[in-house]
């Protein structure tokens, strides 16, 4: 009997396949544009990102006040939009966040603003699990047994704990640091430090250190950090966080942008903070919000990209766009079509 694979067989199987050509994905979300409702806004969404990611200040003609450091051909040609990513704290407990990483490893965004739970949750990714549940599960069960729920998703306390024990040392070193050369510390050096100090290519703000890609945190003390702040105030007081130095960075970088673009999930914080220093340049230039917020209460987390062009901080003739819809669902369409082709 023959031991040979019969040759028809084995091409009849092991029939190999073409390629996929790069363009399909891009291509098959471009047609969102023309289905209508909320997938033409992900598909204006996606034109307006890839703009951002366009523009180079080569485009623009040479104004009569242009600052001697703008003149030259190649300066021009290297000078990029500046994007500002903002995202709310949830994002970042979801898988959302190596969405996230991946754009901050691989410098495509300039600044990042979040909250503290952007923070910290990223940190306690690398020291414990995070776990897919259910919306549904009972509160009090929960926390009778040392869980704590976020959306659908479960976080063991004992990650907090972790968390704790990792962080306490540095404060303490921080804290020495601060008082034997008097530079106390920003919100913005504070997470650069936890960047570096965690050491592990699984966390966003590791990356961020790595790359020198500010993040600012307006509301540092509201969660975990704030928690751990507070005890140490206690055991080790003396501790300096200026928000003073990162309103100044923040707006400086904003003011000093030659186009700047917003890209912001979610509301709240994260979403007003860009918003307001793009109010030192009179607006930004590119603007996509996703986010399930509505107008009706007033509220800026559900406010349109028009309500801030009355504020001035959306210019008159900038490119917006708002998507109504989870950032979770849409996010990684958005980013396959625009960044991942790089």
């Amino acid at each position: 009997m023959s031991t040979a694979v019969p040759a028809e067989a084995s091409a009849a199987v092991l029939q190999p396949s073409e390629p996929i050509p790069d363009s399909a994905i891009s291509e098959f979300l471009k047609s969102y544009e023309r289905i209508g409702f909320q997938a033409s806004s992900l598909g204006r969404a996606i034109d307006i990102v890839n703009r951002m990611r366009k523009w180079r200040l080569s485009d623009e003609p040479i104004s009569a006040d242009e600052s001697e450091d703008y003149l030259s051909p190649e300066i021009r040609a290297q000078t990029r939009c500046d994007i500002f990513l903002g995202y709310t704290s949830n994002l970042i407990s979801s898988g959302l966040r190596e969405i996230i990483l991946h754009l901050v490893k691989h410098k495509h965004v300039a600044a990042i603003v979040t909250t503290a739970g952007g923070i910290e949750e990223d940190f306690i990714k690398c020291l414990g699990k995070t776990y897919l549940a259910d919306f549904n599960m009972d509160g009090a069960e929960l926390r009778s047994r040392g869980m704590n729920r976020i959306g659908n998703l479960i976080v063991p306390n004992d990650n907090y704990c972790k968390f704790e024990d990792w962080l306490l040392p540095i404060l303490d070193t921080m804290l020495a640091e601060q008082q034997a050369t008097g530079e106390v510390w920003s919100p913005s050096s504070f997470i650069r430090r936890l960047g570096k100090e965690i050491n592990n290519e699984e966390s966003v703000y590791y990356w961020a250190y790595k790359n020198d890609i500010p993040v600012f945190c307006p509301a540092l003390t509201d969660g975990s950090l704030g928690d751990m702040i507070y005890f140490h105030s206690f055991r080790n007081p003396g501790l300096i966080l200026d928000i003073v130095r990162d309103i100044r960075a923040l707006n400086e970088l904003s003011r000093k942008s030659k186009k700047a673009g917003m890209i912001i999930l979610g509301g709240g914080v994260c979403k007003h903070q860009i918003a307001n220093a793009m109010l030192i340049r009179n607006g930004a230039d590119y603007s996509v919000y996703i986010n399930t917020g509505q107008e009706f209460d007033g509220s800026d987390s559900g406010a349109r990209p028009d309500e801030a062009v009355s504020w001035g901080k959306i210019r008159a003739d900038a490119e917006s766009v708002k998507v109504f819809a989870d950032a979770t669902l849409v996010f990684p369409l958005l980013v396959a079509a625009t960044f991942a082709q790089d």
